[in-house]
């Protein structure tokens, strides 16, 4: 019987061990497997980064530029945020404008690429300074001799000023062109908060200030209206002049036919196609399947995608783009809010964006720097760290240009004051040179709700901001002397760095908004131009230095920015990989259905959301009151 156990145990034994064995031959098998992937997926981040975005191209490509989403400065937010976003199925579109610019650039010289697609059914449009730069790239293009062809389901009037500058422009039969014109309403919360009881306590410098305005009447005030009237007649006449001059259509001709537009609506039965093919607005109708059987007599078919040759847009530049070495001038992009303290893209943080330009002041390789800027302002004191920076930088011996781009006022205004030269398009917003500040308390409320407040304090400051109760008139004295002050000092440093008498200075803001045209004319900005222009005088304010003519040293440019690590662009493009395949794909879209808003409650929500969230802004600031410099303007058209 022992003998029986023993021979159990034997082979018991020599199974545990061969177990073991086996078990150990895995482990170690899924370790090397292990640092096998990881070298593999090293291999391929380098491979992806350094490799793989080489496009090759065959003669006669079509670059299909499908613009998706608003066009700006900067995509907003962080690189976590976008990652995110897209592993979601969230990704905020955005269309930057100059990798829209450089991307004509370059196709411009290539001599594979034939013509471009310009399709815009996704493109939200933008500001009319950045739509009037990308209609210049347009331009620029068509001057190389090659062709532009703009095509979507249904133009509205910002995909339309595009696509006017194509010199085919085209539609789906059931499409059309629909420009309406500039101007807004605001919501106006006065009657809303005295029925809850609250109190908004504007304190503001400057008659023309009207950033506050709904939380205080419930209409626009005269002043407002004045304002807006003379800045929103200027751009209509610019976007207009554009589209009538890219068109070669008699001028005045948009807005007469804007004027018989329901009878001539009615003579083509409600055609919207037709009547924009009988005013020239549209060469042509045409569905996209039909345009895709076009573009492959013309150019080739690839027999991959079973389409016309063709290359996306954004393969297209990252494949083509250059880096940046040696001295350059490094561009600073100034978008968005201004806050006091660190921001993503998309918006202005006073320390984040300071310290953009403190590394760019103290890199021996950069030897100017243009602050290009879009934005209605916001905090003073965020507004002044960026100032005082670039002030740092020019006592340094940094040139400095500000390049204003579709908004630059109130806040933005203060940060481009330290530069040599401002340079700001016709169409740009700038002014709003005034302060304000507000002080919501909310003492009818508590009364309504039968809640009562009340306690010690060692001294009347103690409570004399406290939004349950009634505003001190003694704090109040206190907050209007303050915005007084900050007022003072930013019509100071204007009158000082414009050099324009001080009461001049004073008539001139009030905050109250110039296009760029107007600023030009009352000394507030140097000259009229585009970004480039801003660049050619960075250029030559180099030159100067060097004491040498501005074309002997064509110095390149480049963003400012936090770094990115190799996996971060790995990510980026991998997200590119598949997310611009579907974009650029040639395929029918569904039908979308040209509506306004979702509903007027959804229209209410969003604009009382935006107005809210503002003022959230203002009031959760660490002192007892926060000075704004913000113009709350609307620049889209």
């Amino acid at each position: 019987m022992n003998s029986v156990f023993l021979k159990i145990k034997i082979i018991f034994t020599k199974l545990n061990r061969g177990i073991l064995k086996v078990s150990d031959w895995m482990i170690n098998g899924f370790k090397v497997a292990l640092v096998f992937g990881v070298v593999l997926y090293a291999v391929g981040i380098g491979w992806v980064v350094f490799y793989a975005d080489k496009v090759s191209l065959d003669e006669h490509t079509v670059l299909v530029m499908d613009l998706k989403g608003v066009l700006v400065e900067e995509s907003p937010g962080g690189f976590k945020d976008k990652f995110i976003g897209e592993l979601q199925g969230k990704a905020n579109d955005t269309v930057r404008l100059r990798d829209l610019v450089m991307t004509l650039e370059l196709a411009a010289q290539d001599k594979h690429i034939d013509k471009v697609l310009l399709k815009l059914d996704g493109f939200q449009g933008g500001g009319l300074v950045s739509l009037r730069e990308a209609a210049s790239a347009l331009e620029k293009f068509k001057a190389s001799g090659k062709q532009v062809v703009a095509w979507s389901s249904f133009y509205d009037q910002r995909q339309y000023y595009l696509a006017a500058h194509a010199n085919q422009v085209l539609s789906h039969p059931m499409g059309g062109v629909l420009i309406e014109g500039f101007g807004r309403n605001r919501n106006y919360y006065k009657d809303a908060l005295d029925k809850l009881g609250i109190k908004a306590n504007l304190i503001r410098v400057g008659q023309f200030k009207s950033a506050g305005e709904p939380f205080v009447l419930n209409a626009p005030s005269q002043q407002a209206l004045k304002a807006e009237a003379h800045v929103y007649d200027a751009l209509w006449r610019l976007y207009t002049g554009g589209v009538e001059k890219a068109r070669n259509l008699p001028v005045g001709s948009i807005d007469q036919n804007m004027g018989n537009l329901p009878e001539a609506f009615v003579n083509v039965k409600g055609n919207a196609a037709q009547l924009a093919l009988d005013w020239k607005w549209l060469d042509g109708v045409q569905t996209l399947e039909s345009l895709r059987e076009t573009l492959m007599k013309e150019v080739g078919k690839d027999e991959d995608i079973q389409s016309f040759r063709q290359v996306g847009w954004k393969d297209y530049l990252v494949s083509e783009v250059k880096k940046v070495k040696g001295e350059h001038i490094a561009i600073v992009v100034a978008e968005g809010e201004i806050g006091d303290g660190r921001a993503p893209a998309g918006k202005i943080g006073g320390i984040s964006t300071s310290e953009r330009i403190r590394k760019a002041t103290e890199d021996k390789d950069v030897k100017a720097i243009v602050l290009r800027v879009n934005s209605p302002g916001g905090s003073v004191f965020g507004s002044e760290l960026i100032r005082d920076q670039l002030q740092i930088a020019k006592d340094k011996g940094k040139p400095v240009v500000v390049s204003m781009g579709n908004l630059a006022a109130s806040g933005g205004y203060w940060i481009s004051m330290a530069s040599d030269v401002i340079i700001a398009d016709p169409a740009t917003i700038s002014g709003s040179i005034g302060v304000f500040a507000m002080l919501p308390t909310g003492e009818g409320l508590m009364s309504k709700i039968g809640v009562n407040t009340g306690g010690y304090q060692t001294s009347w400051l103690a409570g004399a901001y406290d939004p349950r109760k009634d505003l001190d008139p003694r704090m109040q004295s206190l907050v209007q002397s303050s915005i007084e002050n900050i007022y003072a000092d930013f019509i100071g440093k204007v009158s000082q760095t414009r050099k324009i008498d001080l009461a001049q200075v004073d008539d001139l803001a009030q905050g109250r908004i110039w296009t760029g045209a107007q600023a030009v004319e009352h000394k507030l900005i140097d000259k009229l131009g585009s970004f480039s222009d801003a660049v050619e005088a960075a250029r030559a304010l180099v030159a100067q230095l060097d004491g040498a003519k501005s074309s002997d040293k064509e110095l390149p440019f480049k963003y400012a920015g936090p770094k990115t690590s190799p996996f971060e662009r790995f990510a980026q493009k991998f997200m590119g990989q598949f997310g611009w395949l579907a974009d650029e794909s040639m395929d029918i879209p569904a039908w979308r259905v040209i509506s306004g808003h979702s509903g007027p409650d959804a229209l209410l929500l969003n604009t009382l959301g935006q107005e809210l969230a503002w003022l959230q802004m203002v009031i959760e600031k660490k002192q007892p009151f926060g000075a704004a410099a913000h113009c709350l303007c609307n620049v889209s058209p």
